[in-house]
């Protein structure tokens, strides 16, 4: 079973760019690769009003299967979907088979506990036509006396509003410890309901025995962009430096390894590090929790940005990996990396960079999370629009409206000499390949909120001449 779900998700989890038929290990360099969010990071074909909040609640408990070892297994999923098409009914199996590995990503090397401290996570799973779904998980110890196994929570959303799944995953906690039976009608309420838009709510009515019908208010922030994503997970454990590090070799589109313990801090980081990316999204495989049974998934040749359990660190050492950069989020330092990150961002745009980073204190609990993830979202996407808010410049359009995009005057415009020589690499990413081809399509720019800070920018720098 884990050699066909592999072969499915390393096949799978890859979008192709338009330059893949040239050079497929080149994305990035010259040598060698928007949750749904169609790619990792499209805020607008998920975070949609008027959807379902999820298409599947399932439980997944282990069972034993010999002395010590447990697997694990689907032992509840609503709603059962009935009447399915051939390919429909394929694809079911094929994500419900995947569920229980990413639930229980640890091994099968279980034992009985008294007590288990529940834990939040996420992963992406990505269909064979490129859209992808969130699993959102709770992984806690049912009541009861005596020594009992965990078992995980997992509502299958194509939206990406991680705040409000936790809340939800909250609400089914609280009712497991009741009775599963207490579950089913609040999720039914909630499936019955719109996902709200931005800065709306929408209230659930909920009946819970000996307390009575209770009203639970889901709420979604005003700035819907950034809800997907907690930067304040990963200031708590990287430098700055260290954060612009990675974040370059994510621009280039290389091979990330993040290791820590923790499932949630391993999915919160890279869910942080992928955002950063904006208005460009990571095109290539992309598993904030690898399985153990995956964990060949690092030999793979093409660029990859996954989380690995911190228990498995020999193992992945000992496989036969091309470069790669490899952070140890619990120890908040690099284990390994190409050596060359601190070169690869023009210096002057690094530095502003790590000023803006430097110079809040984002860990004295003084701003709230909504406050960092604007400030560090603000800070890299000042990047981009210095360094390519000239694109729409060099698209030459036709007499039938399609565009062209001029890659070679688009690299030469900018007066420094590091931004040229950026550019060069940057424009043979798979991400930069797909942001062109929908700017392609339409004179209305793609990602709205980037062609304003692109207008912003460029009347100040007119305000500047003109003064």
């Amino acid at each position: 079973m884990a050699s066909s779900i592999g072969n499915f998700f390393r096949r799978s989890l890859r979008r192709p760019g338009r330059r893949e038929g040239k050079d497929e290990a080149s994305a990035a360099e010259n040598n060698p690769p928007r949750v749904p969010q169609g790619k990792v990071g499209d805020r607008s074909s998920i975070l949609c009003s008027g959807q379902f909040f999820f298409e599947y609640l399932v439980v997944v408990s282990l069972k034993k299967v010999s002395e010590g070892r447990y697997e694990p297994k689907i032992s509840y999923q609503f709603p059962k979907r009935e009447n399915l098409l051939k390919g429909q009914r394929e694809e079911e199996e094929r994500l419900l088979t995947a569920i229980p590995l990413f639930c229980f990503p640890d091994g099968n090397n279980w034992a009985p506990v008294t007590e288990f401290p529940s834990e939040t996570f996420s992963f992406v799973l990505t269909n064979v036509d490129g859209s992808r779904k969130i699993g959102y998980c709770r992984r806690l110890l049912p009541s009861g006396r005596g020594v009992r196994l965990p078992e995980v929570f997992c509502i299958i959303s194509c939206l990406g509003c991680f705040g409000l799944f936790s809340k939800i995953l909250d609400e089914v906690e609280k009712r497991r410890q009741i009775s599963m039976a207490v579950i089913y009608p609040f999720m039914q309420g909630l499936r019955e309901s719109p996902f709200p838009a931005p800065g709306k709510s929408v209230t659930i009515r909920s009946f819970i025995p000996e307390s009575g019908t209770e009203l639970i208010e889901l709420t979604r922030p005003v700035d819907a962009r950034l809800e997907h994503v907690e930067f304040q997970a990963l200031l708590q454990r990287l430098s700055p430096d260290l954060i612009l590090h990675i974040f370059a070799s994510a621009v280039l589109e290389r091979r990330l390894i993040f290791l820590a313990e923790e499932l949630s801090v391993l999915s919160q980081c890279i869910h942080a590090v992928a955002a950063l990316l904006y208005p460009f999204t990571w095109a290539h495989t992309y598993i904030p929790v690898v399985p153990e049974c995956l964990l060949d998934t690092v030999c793979c040749p093409t660029p990859f940005m996954v989380g690995i359990q911190l228990r498995h660190l020999e193992r992945v050492l000992e496989q036969p990996m091309e470069e790669a950069l490899m952070v140890d989020l619990c120890q908040g330092k690099i284990i390994q990396a190409v050596g060359d990150e601190e070169q690869i961002l023009p210096m002057k745009l690094q530095n502003e960079m790590l000023t803006a980073l430097t110079k809040h204190n984002y860990n004295n609990n003084v701003l709230t999370s909504e406050q960092v993830n604007a400030l560090v979202s603000e800070a890299f996407l000042h990047f981009f629009v210095r360094l390519v808010g000239h694109y729409p410049a060099h698209i030459k359009w036709g007499r039938g409206g399609a565009g062209a995009f001029q890659e070679r005057s688009f690299c030469k415009a900018p007066g420094s000499k590091s931004c040229r020589r950026f550019l060069k690499k940057f424009v043979r990413t798979n991400m930069f390949s797909l942001f062109v081809e929908e700017a392609e399509k339409s004179r209305i720019p793609p990602e709205a909120h980037f062609q304003q800070k692109i207008t912003e920018y460029q009347e100040q720098k007119k305000h500047r001449r003109d003064s």
